[in-house]
């Protein structure tokens, strides 16, 4: 990667000179390029920066090059991001990770500092912060000092890793959603780079330890969300190593109707774009369309690729994008800088663009109608007018799956009673009745939304329009309003509409995730001894990107996604089995009616509260961005190559590390291997991984109570990720996962064999591995959806498993199983669990993996409980030869370890 390289030129903008590599040289030299999607010209480019005739070669190249003929490839490719990002709940872990492998490598006689980001990595504290405290003036205050009260062991290791390592930047709790972090500050579009002899100018790319890594696409910055294993190894400088992927255009044409927002028109993509199957593959987006979409809009779209199943959804740089870096108060010589460079590179939106793709979408935004998702998938689409029929036919749950699941979520005062019809409860002196399809929880949050001026300040119109009518939410609804940046409430404030939301309930909580993330904080007593009671079916309504089961909230079994003014209406009207488009929402202070259209602002008026944002309002929150605020800055730590690691409950050294060899030991068979568990389809990282609350009765409560911690002051599985005795007691621990060995049972248990005994799942791998026998995981379909985490796949290590036989794998999670040496195999088609009728009570036995190869078929003995034997082929998903490597040496940072001390 020198001046020698013959793809080389020189671009000048504003006096300035800089090298590019050039994609019309390129182009000289391996053909036209001039249909390859704008994504792939950005991997093309990625490539050529990168020649060295080892890990990319000039076939490479031509490989992408020639995927125009057919919109595939087989060909495995080196991608080198530019940076990492991170937020709190991966980060940690990962962070813990990188002081236990400076560790070993002291342990080896190594200089510890050869342990240290080679890529740039910012880490945005974002995950933590609860929603203890709402509906007050004082809710934000008092959040912001429960968290740091919570997490201080958290965030004084944080505060070490920023002094102790090079090109790792943290920015501190209080301040945004990683996210939009990254789009209003971070991203730079094209990234500039001084080297030895020259200015360097280069697209901007990343990785992510969070599957929404993908907003940034927004900006025509290529990005995912990865594996928090496979985030370390890339800022350690290891390539992501990934095949050329399928990319499937979708053209967007017309405009989007009167009160229809981004949302509506994400979940419209979304459930487009499932129903194709992209899964795997880049979305990239094209059309006269474009120029009707903000680019806080195609932000929304590009932020919920994962919902759609894309590694990403793309958007090429055009005149918008140079108007939002300008909004945003990026320097004027980087927006110079972004338009000469993609306009010479090829890398230039216009309206008449339409690169060849693998496959071709339509959406006309005309016929975008006002939606919801729900009640337990974003993808799962619902438009206004047929919730409440939705909600109608909803049925009952039978009175086994009521007991057990009173029991499994009990909140505020023990386990719940036989349920009752009684529902109501005294709250603030007043005697209530919550209904069926009660909102208990609508939460103004995440990423997705509180990017987007627009929705923001049409709830916020909304509000102002219900209070001129003398309505407000309901008593037993909890409201919160949780922006993406301090930005926003500079702007709410600015329009006037702050002060409107808050009237109507939604005070600012806190800056962060919140209730997306399933930190949505306790229900008031009485409303949960009322659900408890009844057993009630109630919902939680929020304008995030996830609502799988279990996630926002243990007593909460529906959860809608929707825009936010859609979240403050429903608040409003306080239960979901309602038509908005028909049935009154309330009624003013002289009893008449009031409907949603009478409160609904119009475009008019969102558009001139839009407009009052200005470039200022950025520049101020982003001056001092890594600053933080008092708490932060008074927390002192020494600095030091290794981390002397303290008794905590928070942070421990994980055993991952200890004992390291310089060289990987040969790859062990699997034999007489027994089953941990039997699960469905679509199990999600959700069910596997520990997240939310830590229940007492959990083997993760039990522990912390152990060490003398009260269950009050458990915090949650994502503030406790950098204990990995807390999170391997919570692997598979979720409340809502069905473990098909014990038909009919929820949560984290399992049977034992040959004793029979069900036992929690942490226990019973307890058992197994005092009896040195390795485990086996069985799934169905899509195994692994959901958010890219990493104590999923270490979770599954820790307790044992050696390999997941599944009918499908999530990308992100598949990838992660290899980086902790957990092999990820596959049913070939007409084979599955209940073909081979499965109990649980089998025996699996898998030889030869010391010659293991990619994509190998192999051949898997099964012993059946009753003498009987089969072997069938299945398909190793180890895809690629890197991949291989991995697996081999124990996982990637073992790989990485070794090449880092010249051992591999």
């Amino acid at each position: 990667m020198t001046s020698a390289n013959p793809y080389t030129d020189t671009l000048s903008v504003a006096q300035q000179q800089y090298r590019i590599y050039s994609l019309s040289k390129a182009a000289e030299r391996f053909g036209d390029i001039s249909r390859l999607p704008f994504s792939l010209k950005v991997l093309l480019e990625n490539l050529l920066r990168h020649l060295d005739g080892d890990s990319v070669t000039d076939a490479d190249i031509q490989a992408l090059v020639d995927w125009q003929k057919t919109g595939s490839s087989e060909r495995e490719i080196a991608f080198r991001p530019a940076r990492v990002l991170m937020q709190d709940f991966t980060g940690v872990p990962a962070v813990v990770d990188l002081a236990a492998m400076r560790a070993a490598v002291a342990a080896l006689g190594e200089d510890p500092d050869k342990v240290n980001p080679l890529s740039p990595v910012d880490l945005v504290i974002d995950h933590s912060v609860m929603v203890d405290r709402y509906a007050s003036a004082d809710a934000f205050s008092e959040n912001v000092n429960i968290e740091m009260q919570r997490n201080y062991e958290r965030y004084a290791f944080l505060r070490w890793g920023a002094k102790a390592f090079a090109n790792f930047r943290v920015v501190p709790p209080g301040t945004g959603i990683c996210h939009q972090v990254n789009l209003e500050y971070l991203g730079q579009t094209v990234w500039a780079e001084h080297t030895e002899d020259c200015q360097l100018a280069y697209p901007d790319t990343l990785v992510g330890t969070d599957s929404h890594t993908t907003m940034i696409n927004a900006l025509g910055i290529l990005g995912w969300g990865v594996g928090g294993i496979e985030a370390e190894a890339a800022m350690l400088g290891q390539p992501v190593s990934m095949t050329i992927p399928q990319v499937v255009g979708v053209e967007l044409t017309g405009r989007l109707a009167a009160g229809i927002t981004a949302t509506d028109l994400v979940l419209t993509v979304t459930q487009l774009l499932r129903k194709h199957g992209v899964v795997g593959k880049f979305v990239e987006f094209f059309g006269a369309g474009l120029a009707q979409l903000s680019l806080a809009d195609r932000a929304t779209i590009a932020n919920m690729a994962p919902e759609y199943g894309a590694t990403c959804g793309f958007f090429p740089v055009d005149q918008i994008t140079l108007d939002y870096l300008k909004l945003t108060g990026r320097d004027g010589a980087v927006i110079s800088r972004v338009k000469a460079y993609c306009q010479a590179q090829g890398l230039w939106r216009e309206d008449s663009d339409e690169p060849g793709f693998t496959d071709k979408l339509h959406l006309d935004l005309a016929t975008v109608e006002a939606s919801l998702a729900g009640p337990k998938r974003p993808q799962d689409k619902v438009t206004l007018t047929q919730l409440k029929q939705h909600c109608d036919d909803t049925k009952p749950l039978d009175s086994k799956t009521q007991a057990r699941e009173a029991e499994l979520v009990s909140e505020g005062g023990g386990q719940s009673k036989a349920a009752t019809t009684d529902n109501s409860f005294d709250l603030n002196g007043s005697r209530i009745k919550l209904p069926e399809h009660a909102v208990v929880i609508a939460a103004i949050t995440s990423c997705t939304n509180t990017s987007n001026p627009s929705v923001l300040m049409a709830a916020g119109l909304l509000a102002k329009n219900a209070l001129a009518k003398g309505l407000q939410a309901k008593p037993w609804v909890k409201c919160s309003l949780a922006p993406g940046s301090k930005v926003v409430s500079r702007y709410l404030q600015q329009a006037g509409l702050m002060s409107a939301l808050e009237q109507v309930g939604f005070y600012l909580v806190g800056y962060g995730c919140t209730t997306c993330i399933g930190n949505s904080g306790p229900l008031a007593k009485p409303i949960a001894e009322a659900i408890n009671k009844g057993d009630l079916n109630v919902s939680a309504v929020l304008s995030g990107n996830r609502n799988f089961e279990g996630r926002i909230h243990p007593l909460v079994k529906s959860n809608w996604l929707a825009s936010p003014p859609l979240v403050v209406a429903f608040a409003l009207a306080g239960r979901m089995n309602i038509d908005l488009s028909a049935e009154p929402i309330g009624q003013d202070a002289q009893g008449n009616d009031v409907y949603l259209k009478d409160i609904w602002p119009d475009n008019d008026r969102v558009a001139a509260a839009v407009a009052t944002v200005q470039s200022s309002m950025f520049s101020a929150e982003y001056d001092k961005v890594f600053d933080g605020d008092a708490s932060w800055q008074a927390i002192e730590v020494a600095k030091a190559k290794t981390y002397s690691w303290p008794d905590s409950s928070y942070i421990r050294q994980p055993d991952f590390f200890r004992g390291l060899s310089r060289k990987p030991k040969p790859v062990r068979d699997i034999v007489n291997a027994r089953v941990l568990a039997i699960l469905g389809d679509s199990v999600t990282t959700d069910h596997i991984s520990p997240a939310g609350n830590i229940k007492q009765s959990s083997p993760a409560g039990e522990y912390l109570q152990q060490l003398g911690i009260a269950p009050e002051d458990f915090n949650s599985y994502g503030s406790r990720r950098g204990n990995h005795e807390v999170m391997v007691r919570g692997t598979f621990a979720n409340v809502r996962i069905r473990n098909e060995m014990l038909p009919g049972s929820e949560g984290g248990v399992t049977r034992h064999y040959p004793s029979g005994d069900t036992l929690p799942i942490f226990a019973a791998a307890m058992r197994y591995q005092q009896q040195e026998l390795p485990l086996i995981v069985i799934a169905g379909k899509e195994y692994g959806t959901g958010s890219s985490r990493d104590w999923a796949a270490k979770g599954t290590l820790m307790l044992g498993v050696r390999a997941v036989l599944a009918e499908s794998f999530e990308r992100i999670h598949r990838s992660n199983l290899i980086g902790m040496g957990v092999l990820p195999l596959q049913f070939l088609p007409g084979t599955d669990r209940k073909t081979l009728k499965l109990t649980g009570e089998e025996s699996f036995t898998l030889r030869g993996l010391s010659e293991l190869t990619a994509k190998q078929k192999l051949q898997l003995l099964i012993r059946y409980a009753d003498g009987g034997k089969q072997e069938i082929d299945v398909h190793c998903r180890i895809d690629t030869a890197t991949e291989l490597a991995y697996y081999q040496h124990g996982g990637i940072l073992h790989y990485v370890l070794r090449r880092m001390i010249g051992a591999a």
